[in-house]
């Protein structure tokens, strides 16, 4: 259980890397958004341990969902919302590999020595092995428990644990909640003010 956990915390560690996680959504086309006004969340989180203890990553996926979404004007119910949320975090092994020319000697194709070139000097490649982490927020019409909405992040994680997980958190799920389409009532996406 304890490997499972520190998989999850690894796995949000993905916005440590230069570049940030991916982000990426879908949309039922036949559902606005805007018409739902009050929200909750799943009674067993798939960021819980098997036994349904709630753990700190549930929590913080919650406390930062619930400021996003109130941002945007839908209020938090836990009896009967009209949308329900649901948190899911997975790793994966990859493996990346890269060439590139040779050090030293210069390339002349097969005519290795020729022309003062030297002897082709070949390519190495360069195998690397990392952990794809990938975060997925879904919203669900309570009424017809159908999804109607579902963010992911996907991110390479870096090597280093990090310590701060809930900061971790809010800043995938803030970024994940960038690209929700409305806010409560309709109207245009939410977009926060500037510092």
């Amino acid at each position: 259980m304890f490997k499972r956990i520190f998989l999850i915390g690894l796995a949000l560690t993905m916005v440590a890397c230069a570049t940030g996680p991916k982000i990426y959504v879908n949309k039922d086309p036949n559902t606005n958004l805007g018409a739902f006004a009050t929200f909750g969340f799943a009674p067993e989180l798939g960021t819980n341990r098997d036994d349904g203890t709630e753990t700190l990553l549930s929590q913080f996926f919650v406390e930062s969902t619930r400021t996003q979404m109130e941002l945007r004007g839908y209020k938090y119910t836990a009896e009967d919302p009209d949308l329900r949320i649901n948190f899911y975090v997975s790793t994966k092994e990859k493996i990346r590999a890269t060439s590139s020319p040779a050090a030293g000697g210069g390339y002349s194709g097969f005519r290795g020595g020729y022309y003062g070139y030297g002897a082709y000097g070949g390519y190495e490649t360069n195998v690397q092995q990392y952990t794809e982490g990938t975060v997925t927020i879904d919203l669900v019409n309570n009424a017809s428990n159908k999804l109607v909405w579902e963010g992911t992040a996907i991110g390479r994680i870096t090597s280093e644990v990090d310590n701060n997980l809930q900061a971790v958190v809010r800043v995938v799920v803030t970024d994940v909640f960038k690209k929700y389409p409305t806010q409560a009532g309709g109207g245009g996406p939410y977009i926060a003010p500037k510092k």
